[in-house]
């Protein structure tokens, strides 16, 4: 078996010619002709009796072609692939060519990686989005904090306020007739949340538990229910219960309760330590964002449609096995949503082909940079995988190819020499312009 020619077709195509040969592939034929002889049935012999000869005479003599050129393709395929130096993006389209003395002859059609060009990758530019943190932004985060720890009171001593839970029924009225979808019992309402329409919460304002009484609201104009659209309607109410959140007090106690501090000040200095981690770890995705956005735009090569399908092949198996790890699917999904297939992978296809076209401009910028991957890098990469999976690491080794692990390092280098020579400057945001 080996590779008979291989030439260049068309843009980033390839026709290779593969010859398994005779010696090989007639082994290959006895092996299909002893498994499948007994299945045969042949006049005048014994299931499983029938010589090779009389059944290639009786069904054909390419019979077992088939399945034997099945058999001993891969291998042939992979070596005549990599005899050829082709780095092959597509599944081959194999087409048998002859058969004869020096064997059989394949020719598989492929599409290869294109070769890019990245007119310039130093110097670009970029604004960082400036990182301040606010007071407000501090009081919101610990206030977040004393909602999970809050306590819920029953209300028994006082009218319904704006941020009481309210349980009612209700139902409404339009011309003294109940209407379609306006009835419901013991339903948890927070009022002032603004989930029913205007002025229906702020009524049950100043009413207490027990209390039945009516109350006239307006459904808005553009409502979708046309027969209700701008309709004055009156809603009979009960009020069968009122609660209330009561928030922890932000003392020195609180603090020791839900942290590792003591003090106040010391858990404000933390919570803006980490607003301000996260917003620069923001701001550096953006940077590189833009950066990649610049460098994409600066790359010429004609980008076959077979690598941007295959990514978005990626796309649909994580999200599929993410709904698979909620207890859903994507069947399900197509259900509830009335999307296709079609129509997820449409949604996909314009960061599909973003990320084809990143790695294809990072792999020339590490080609130009002749960047590569060291031992020690590999080592720790594979100690990086293997400690956030909690998983041996030559479990990882065995699983996860070396050239993936290097090829991840190499373009992570790639956008750092970009970085490097970037031209970065900082841009105020809105909230502190």
């Amino acid at each position: 078996m080996a590779l008979k020619n291989s030439k260049k077709v068309s843009t980033n195509t390839y026709e290779v010619e593969i010859v398994l040969g005779k010696e090989a592939f007639d082994a290959e034929v006895n092996k299909v002709y002893r498994k499948n002889v007994a299945k045969m049935n042949v006049p005048g012999f014994r299931r499983g009796k029938a010589p090779k000869s009389v059944i290639e005479k009786m069904y054909g003599s390419a019979v077992f072609y088939e399945e034997a050129i099945d058999n001993l393709l891969p291998e042939a395929y992979s070596a005549a692939i990599a005899e050829a130096k082709l780095d092959v993006v597509s599944r081959p389209d194999i087409e048998l060519v002859s058969t004869g003395d020096e064997g059989v002859v394949l020719k598989a059609t492929v599409i290869v990686k294109p070769t890019v060009k990245v007119s310039e990758y130093k110097g670009l530019t970029a604004e960082r989005p400036e990182v301040t943190v606010s007071e407000e932004e501090i009081t919101r985060e610990i206030d977040s904090v004393r909602n999970r720890n809050a306590r819920v009171l029953n209300v028994e001593d006082r009218a319904a306020e704006l941020g009481d839970e309210a349980t009612i029924d209700f139902e409404g009225f339009l011309d003294g007739v109940a209407f379609e979808g306006g009835k419901g019992e013991k339903h948890p309402l927070k009022l002032g949340s603004g989930n029913f329409i205007p002025g229906f919460e702020e009524q049950i304002v100043g009413h207490n538990v027990g209390e039945s009484f009516d109350i006239t609201v307006t459904f808005p104009e553009d409502y979708g229910e046309a027969s209700l659209a701008g309709k004055e309607t009156i809603f009979k109410i009960v009020l069968h219960e009122l609660k209330r959140t009561e928030l922890p007090e932000l003392d020195d106690e609180f603090v020791k309760d839900v942290s590792e501090f003591d003090t106040v000040e010391e858990y404000k200095a933390s919570i803006s330590s980490k607003i301000e981690e996260r917003k620069n770890n923001s701001a550096d995705a953006e940077v590189e964002k833009q950066l990649v956005d610049k460098l994409i735009a600066n790359m010429t090569g004609e980008i076959p449609e077979c690598m941007i399908d295959s990514e978005i092949d990626r796309y649909v198996n994580d999200y599929d096995y993410r709904l698979r790890s909620q207890g859903a699917s994507l069947d399900l999904y197509y259900q509830y949503t009335g999307s296709t297939e079609e129509k997820l992978r449409e949604s996909f296809k314009e960061e599909a082909e973003r990320q084809v076209k990143s790695r294809l401009a990072l792999e020339r910028v590490a080609k130009t940079e002749k960047i590569k991957a060291g031992k020690k890098e590999m080592e720790e990469e594979y100690k990086k995988i293997a400690s956030g999976y909690n998983v041996d690491m030559e479990y990882v080794k065995k699983n996860i190819p070396e050239e993936g692990i290097s090829e991840d390092i190499v373009l992570r280098k790639a956008i750092q020499v970009i970085k490097d020579n970037a031209v970065v400057t900082t841009k105020a945001t809105e909230e502190n312009a």
